[in-house]
């Protein structure tokens, strides 16, 4: 039944004029229905209201069947689903976490997942990381590796230097753009704390000139 809201929810305010050039952004890697960031917002939070988001217990079957549906404003809502909902997530969603990552896979969603509802949970759960997350630094998928660069983005003095680095000179060699990217975008993230650290790192490490230029924006 949330599932049906939802979608004629959204159906009322697709906007085919908008959905062009929302799909060419995104290189038309999926279908969007247009309804631009601010309006989809102002729905999402009356769907929530209307769903009772706070005293529901957490829905994995709702944020696998928003996943399933075509239009990108789907996983947008269930990304803002997963946020609202991220102290209700425990280890044992890792498993649908990572099925998220690797599903419909792009910037836009994946990073979400990696810094704002894989970083709380595995926090929390720190043995997640031998059991899951060292594997997704090494695992042939890209976006797993991106993600594992990526978990500790939000962890300021919690971070792990020597994990993060760790996973840095596993993927350091990649040629792929958005493992770069990555690379350099924890390692900004992580400069704001330990500029130090992060400079010297840089320094006795061979890494891409893209991580390089992104890692040392503010050192």
């Amino acid at each position: 039944m949330k599932l049906d809201m939802v979608k004629t929810t959204l159906e009322q305010h697709r906007n085919p004029e908008n959905a062009i050039p929302m799909a060419n952004y995104m290189k038309n890697l999926f279908p969007y229905l247009g309804i631009k960031t601010p309006e989809r917002r102002k729905l999402t939070r009356e769907i929530f209201n209307k769903i009772g988001i706070k005293k529901e217990p957490f829905d994995e079957a709702f944020v696998l069947g928003l996943w399933e549906l075509p239009e990108r404003e789907y996983q947008y809502l269930a990304l803002d689903y997963l946020a609202k909902s991220v102290k209700k997530l425990n280890k044992q969603h890792i498993g649908l976490i990572q099925t998220l990552i690797t599903t419909k896979s792009w910037w836009d969603t994946v990073d979400l997942l990696a810094a704002n509802i894989a970083g709380p949970v595995v926090a929390e759960a720190k043995e997640l990381i031998p059991e899951v997350v060292d594997g997704w630094a090494h695992h042939e998928n890209m976006w797993l590796r991106r993600s594992a660069i990526l978990i500790q983005l939000k962890y300021k003095q919690e971070t792990d230097a020597d994990l993060l680095y760790r996973y840095i000179v596993a993927n350091a060699d990649s040629q792929e753009f958005f493992i770069q990217k990555a690379i350099g975008w924890a390692l900004r993230e992580y400069s704001k704390t330990n500029p130090d650290s992060v400079k010297q790192f840089i320094n006795s490490h061979t890494l891409k000139p893209l991580s390089v230029r992104e890692g040392s924006k503010y050192i």
